[in-house]
């Protein structure tokens, strides 16, 4: 991947969501939505639990001092409901993305989950030049399966004992998508899934 230093994207318009990049005026929504434990339970550690006000300006200012646009705040009618993100690969991973997302419980089951992940899958390939992008979710989260599934990503395999979550120790499994077949497996995916509802 070339330098990427001038690369800012202020938004990508999605059928169900808008993604831009979050504000501090986003802090006190991004923190209702997040400090629930049925969100935590399906993300890493470090995502904190309870969740509170504090926690989401410092992650929104510490996103905006990224060189590269790799976050966007998931915007529903004006208000930041989740966020979705690429953590970029380093060394010989450098053509290589890890992708994280969230949304808000009120918002499951609307289909925008899929349509940020998509936008933002095709942004990677786009924009960043990107060849890989993946994900790990755990293997009893079968909505972000589906989610994963739905956006035109790839099951490669399980991770067996891979993550303790809550001190249980879990498996993960590994999804991805490619740039050179994502267009042509999305277009499969989307003729198959008449109506999105993960």
């Amino acid at each position: 991947m070339d330098d990427q230093t001038h690369l800012r994207v202020t938004q990508i318009a999605c059928a169900s969501c808008l993604l831009r990049p979050l504000v501090a005026a986003d802090a006190a929504s991004l923190a209702r939505h997040a400090d629930d434990h049925g969100v935590w339970q399906n993300l890493r550690d470090r995502f904190p639990h309870p969740y509170t006000v504090t926690h989401a300006a410092d992650y929104i200012a510490h996103v905006a001092t990224r060189p590269v646009q790799t976050s966007f705040g998931i915007d529903v009618a004006g208000e930041a409901i989740g966020s979705i993100s690429l953590m970029l690969g380093e060394d010989i991973a450098r053509q290589s993305a890890e992708v994280g997302y969230w949304i808000g419980r009120t918002f499951w089951g609307r289909g925008i989950a899929v349509d940020a992940l998509r936008a933002t899958t095709q942004y990677a390939f786009q924009t960043l030049e990107l060849t890989r992008v993946f994900a790990v979710p755990f293997s009893r989260t079968t909505r972000s399966a589906r989610v994963l599934e739905k956006a035109g990503y790839v099951r490669e395999g399980i991770m067996r004992h891979s993550a303790v979550k809550e001190g249980l120790l879990l498996d993960q499994l590994l999804y991805a998508a490619y740039a050179d077949s994502y267009r042509a497996i999305l277009a499969q995916t989307q003729s198959r899934t008449p109506r999105e509802t993960a």
